[in-house]
């Protein structure tokens, strides 16, 4: 049965209150049934899905077992990539807030081991790490196994898959033989029961049964950007979409705050909801959004408990959520009283996997969406400003300005510049346009239809055609058919790509890198 509540746990009070910051009260099922067999010191099997609160089964034990005087490792839990393990140490973190002397260390491959040496001087009790990376340490000596008394494998199946059954092997040997082993795992192929057999003593299966989640009347969509590109991707969304109300969702009360006031610069009207509020200002930003006073709300996860608005029309995953079952949470706002709904994900290219878990947990499909281009934007707008023109017309509630168009014609003004004129003042442009009024792309040397850009490195930096297409490609979007002439020199490039797609590839492409290089894009000067 699960919905055990966090304070009915025989744990400390410290734990009790760092979960409640947290914004936990009641357990999943998986953490209802292992937490107390991890704190009776058994050895424990979790099969669970990624998304139903294990990092908490396992930490929430670890943490209260910790002796804060002891400054040896007590604990290590082994993880299959730097960004979990990243996760996992965050997450334990925040749940010894309150437990003073816990010190936790994460180390990965990809980061400076020096600075690992460093951290290490601090006397952590809990480290978290890839089996590479811990592997490497274990056998430097900068970190001792003699003192664990709990090893915990998280994504078992994965760090198999990912071929670390060799360094997961290298570890447990050199643990004391009395000590608790904990492993979480989504499936239980052969192999991971070899490694139970062998390593765990008379152990606890758990299995947390999926449960059926579907989302019915929301259309999901995932884009693939980079993060510093993510608010770009929004605002194109928003221009070419065009909802009521959005709700955007972040993992951090930074973000909220970034995503806010760069969306005002851009000219939405948008607020923030984060955990630091009082309710007095929750309340005034919530009744704000409900009377569509504001477009765009921006929130993290615990903030937007408790909202309850009909008429969203589009939910943006700013930032994947940590647990899965929050996405069904976040997008299930949209869609409501029978009223279809989308769903945008931005997920920076390393999160392909995290995609492919979010629709099996949810039991859906996500379809991947294109960067929206400019003209994609123009054209969808041109289209929306016709047919209000058209039902303008249809109604015939424009008399009273007959005598306006009158005066103007009467005066040589033709009709058709007239109706230009008055769409571009009250119909035309987007959100966006206006970052590119600087950029003069006319006589670049380029054939018609084209706009040559300089691109400022060249051959001596190892670039060649080849980079400069993929790079067009993936960042951009332009098909590799549709780019023009390339010429690379020993420091600099040419390139003529689409005129549709240049003030955007200027754009995107500033500050961005080919081969580790940072480049810088502008229109070129005519041959």
């Amino acid at each position: 049965m699960e919905g055990l509540e966090f304070e009915n746990f025989e744990i400390s009070e410290e734990l009790k209150k760092a979960i409640k910051d947290m914004g936990f009260k009641k357990a999943s099922f998986i953490q209802q049934e292992t937490i107390p067999l991890i704190l009776q010191g058994k050895d424990v099997i979790g099969q669970s899905q990624t998304g139903t609160g294990k990092t908490a089964a396992f930490g929430i034990p670890i943490v209260e077992m910790i002796k804060e005087t002891d400054k040896e490792v007590q604990s290590i839990v082994l993880s299959p990539t730097r960004e979990l393990a990243i996760q996992i140490a965050e997450e334990l973190r925040k749940l010894s807030k309150y437990k003073k002397g816990v010190n936790i260390l994460a180390v990965y491959g990809g980061q400076p081991i020096e600075k690992q040496l460093r951290e290490l001087k601090n006397d952590p009790q809990i480290v978290i790490g890839t089996p590479g990376r811990l592997k490497d340490h274990v056998i430097r000596g900068t970190i001792s196994l003699d003192s664990i008394k709990t090893v915990v494998l998280d994504e078992a199946d994965e760090m198999l898959d990912m071929g670390f059954r060799d360094e997961i092997e290298f570890i447990l040997r050199r643990i004391p033989k009395i000590r608790q082993t904990i492993l979480f795992s989504a499936t239980m192929p052969r192999s991971m029961f070899n490694i139970t057999k062998r390593y765990q003593k008379d152990p606890v299966y758990v299995k947390a049964v999926k449960k059926e989640l579907t989302v019915k009347k929301i259309d999901q969509y995932y884009v693939e950007t980079r993060e510093e590109q993510k608010c770009e991707v929004l605002a194109r969304l928003l221009d070419m979409y065009n909802p009521r109300l959005s709700l955007v969702f972040v993992n951090t009360k930074r973000k909220v705050e970034e995503v806010v006031l760069s969306l005002r610069l851009r000219g939405y009207l948008v607020d923030g909801l984060q955990g630091d509020m009082s309710q007095v200002q929750r309340d005034v930003v919530m009744q704000r959004f409900r009377d569509s006073k504001m477009d765009v709300l921006v929130a993290t996860d615990v903030a937007a408990r408790g909202i309850d608005v009909s008429n969203v029309d589009v939910v943006f995953n700013y930032d994947i959520p940590q647990d899965l079952e929050y996405y069904v949470h976040r997008i299930g706002r949209t869609g409501r009283a029978g009223r279809a709904g989308r769903s945008f994900t931005f997920a920076t290219y390393k999160d392909s996997r995290k995609i492919k878990e979010i629709e099996s947990y949810s039991n859906a499909k996500i379809i991947q969406h294109k960067i929206p281009a400019m003209f994609d934007i123009e054209d969808m707008k041109s289209n929306k400003l016709l047919n209000n023109i058209k039902e303008v017309i249809k109604d015939g509630n424009d008399n009273k300005y007959e005598s306006v168009v009158d005066q103007l014609i009467q005066q040589d003004y033709k009709a058709i510049d007239i109706a230009k004129a008055l769409i571009n003042m009250y119909g035309g442009g987007t959100n966006t346009s206006n970052l590119f009024d600087d950029l003069d792309l006319s006589n670049t040397g380029a054939r018609d239809g084209m706009v040559r850009l300089f691109i400022n490195i060249g051959k001596e930096k190892g670039i060649g055609p080849k980079d400069i297409i993929s790079t067009a490609s993936r960042e951009v979007g332009i098909d590799n058919k549709a780019i023009g002439s390339i010429r690379v020199y020993d420091n600099f490039s040419f390139v003529e790509v689409p005129e549709e797609y240049a003030q955007e590839f200027v754009f995107i492409m500033r500050n961005r890198e080919i081969r580790g290089n940072k480049i810088n894009v502008e229109p070129a000067k005519r041959k």
